[in-house]
């Protein structure tokens, strides 16, 4: 029985593990509680403030059985405040996080605030053998660099991962289409001369023309630039 086990089942929601388990079809459904991330998440506060010791000893309990046994350790990640403790404890997490949901929802303020601690980390995640590892630092670059922080070399970091699972492959095309929105200029290129593998490519124009922040003109145009 996991150290949390109790808690997590006080808040199960039979709807919502019916529904999340359509979306997870690699995750067995008896290792889906279903509670909502929102009640999830304020959980992680309480459990935070009146069990900090037992929270520490969870994230050193791994892997986990369930999916928000997954999640809590995400959540708690989250709220680190020392960018170091917060690497750490990602780079070992990392190895056993075995869906989407799980990866894409945590993300911890402080990286933004430390590009210089970061960025090398994520330059490795993007080599690793671990499917999620490279899709959390992928989706990291488009959440946290492509702003007032984006630099056009990110792209090119992108560009050297050649796989073929289907995650990595969506979470590049997320990426691909969210900076035709936000760096259009050094994205385009990316799209024009054909740097992607035909699937991403095509899925990237997919995406980005579906946003209502690209001009008609430019959808118009990135149309025009589907492969066969």
């Amino acid at each position: 029985m996991g150290r949390f086990d109790r808690e997590l089942w006080a808040l199960k929601d039979e709807k919502y593990q019916k529904f999340n388990g359509k979306l997870l079809p690699n995750v067995e459904d008896e290792r889906i509680i279903g509670i909502r991330t929102p009640i999830l998440r304020d959980l992680t506060k309480r459990l935070l403030k009146e069990r900090p010791e037992e929270c520490a000893l969870f994230l050193e309990e791994l892997p986990h059985f369930y999916l928000e046994e997954n999640h809590l350790h995400g959540f708690l990640i989250e709220r680190m405040k020392n960018v170091e403790e917060a690497l750490e404890a990602t780079e070992k997490f990392l190895p056993y996080v075995d869906n989407w949901e799980t990866c894409d929802l945590f993300s911890p303020k402080i990286y933004k605030k430390n590009p210089q601690k970061v960025l090398p980390r994520i330059q490795n995640w993007l080599k690793s053998k671990d499917e999620y590892a490279v899709r959390y630092a992928v989706g990291l670059l488009l959440s946290d660099f492509l702003d007032e922080q984006f630099e056009p070399e990110y792209m090119d970091w992108i560009l050297s991962v050649k796989r073929e699972e289907y995650y990595i492959k969506m979470m590049i095309a997320w990426y691909f289409s969210t900076a035709l929105v936000k760096q259009y200029a050094w994205a385009l290129p990316v799209i024009s001369e054909h740097r992607l593998d035909v699937w991403t490519h095509n899925k990237s124009i997919q995406k980005a023309v579906e946003s209502r922040r690209i001009s008609d003109e430019q959808k118009a145009y990135l149309k025009t630039l589907k492969r066969k």
